[in-house]
């Protein structure tokens, strides 16, 4: 049998009714008592309440529209991503367009202690028409020639390997060559792959031997313990014509190095520092009209020096290679 009642304990339309009205006069009061600063202040006392209470009914109470509150809660979006859209165009022009989405993240909260998801900052960039410079892909031409006859080859010890647990456990180097008209530059480079710093570097007009051996005697020089001796270290490189030398080979062993090469024609053995030297003619070299070789030397200088100082990177937990060394140390 059927019944219009409602059941004990139950409120009806009517108390429900009467809820609501109690509710909202306690809103009513409460608001009454703040200090609203006009319509603004009205906008801004709904946005703190909208978590608790209905925004119609919010709007309803302090007599503004639900139209005209929701242009302010865009307006206020709109004014807080044009903030950070200067922020990314600032860190974008001082990298010269080479930073990337993910690189602008980190730089971001590096540098304004601002964090922003990726996602949002790649919506940005693109709203802003920003695009990093892609690094060319350029076939692998070696700079010099492979080893001669006589040539010494060693094992390769790395495997392709690039992790270390501590600074001087690894390094690898290699040679690259920049042109400008007629003329070549000549870089040697050697990159610690515990930090990914470049402990040193010689550059010359003149491919030889003496361009990487002076490179060595620098890194020797800075890294070497009181012995003179840098124990388990591993130093691997290709096949040029350099590291199969006599005077290469002599001169490792005397601080107690292993040599190791990659196998001939095989730039994915030594992966780490062709990264490296990418990294370089993209955001340092190939973006500019470089007219000497002195304008190259300098350029190459200032970016080896923001690369271990400034150049943060996510596999050293967004620390550069210098702060990540030093971390180490400790």
């Amino acid at each position: 049998m059927g019944s219009t009642g409602t059941a004990k304990g139950v409120p009806g339309s009517g108390a429900v009714r009467e809820t609501a009205q109690t509710g909202e006069r306690c809103l009513k009061k409460v608001f009454e008592n703040l200090e609203t600063g006009g319509v603004h202040g009205k906008y801004r006392i709904i946005k703190s309440a909208a978590k608790q209470y209905p925004v119609t009914e919010l709007c309803s109470i302090l007599g503004v529209s639900r139209s005209g509150y929701y242009r302010y809660v865009n307006r206020q979006n709109q004014d807080r991503d044009q903030e950070t859209k200067e922020r990314i165009k600032a860190i974008y022009d001082q990298r010269k367009g080479t930073y990337g989405y993910r690189r602008i993240e980190d730089e971001l909260e590096h540098q304004y202690g601002e964090k922003v998801n990726h996602k949002k900052v790649l919506r940005l960039m693109q709203e802003l028409g920003l695009k990093a410079v892609i690094r060319r892909k350029r076939n692998y031409r070696s700079p010099y020639q492979t080893a001669e006859n006589d040539g010494r080859i060693a094992d390769n010890l790395l495997k392709r390997d690039f992790t270390a647990d501590k600074p001087n456990q690894k390094w690898v180097t290699d040679v690259t060559q920049y042109r400008v008209g007629d003329e070549r530059l000549y870089l040697s480079a050697i990159k610690d792959l515990c930090s990914n710093e470049i402990i040193a570097y010689h550059m010359s007009k003149r491919n030889d031997n003496e361009l990487v051996l002076e490179t060595f005697k620098s890194a020797f020089e800075t890294q070497k313990d009181a012995t003179g001796k840098i124990a388990g270290l591993i130093v691997h490189s290709d096949q040029g014509f350099q590291y199969t030398s006599h005077a290469y080979h002599n001169m490792l062993p005397t601080v107690g190095a292993q040599i190791s090469m990659s196998r001939r024609g095989n730039c994915l053995d030594n992966a780490a520092m062709e990264s490296f030297f990418s990294h370089l003619k993209a955001e340092a070299l190939y973006p500019y009209h470089i007219r000497c070789l002195e304008e190259a030397q300098r350029r190459i200088e200032e970016f080896i020096h923001f690369y271990n100082h400034e150049r943060r990177q996510r596999k050293l937990n967004k620390l550069t290679p210098v702060e990540y060394r030093r971390q180490l140390a400790a």
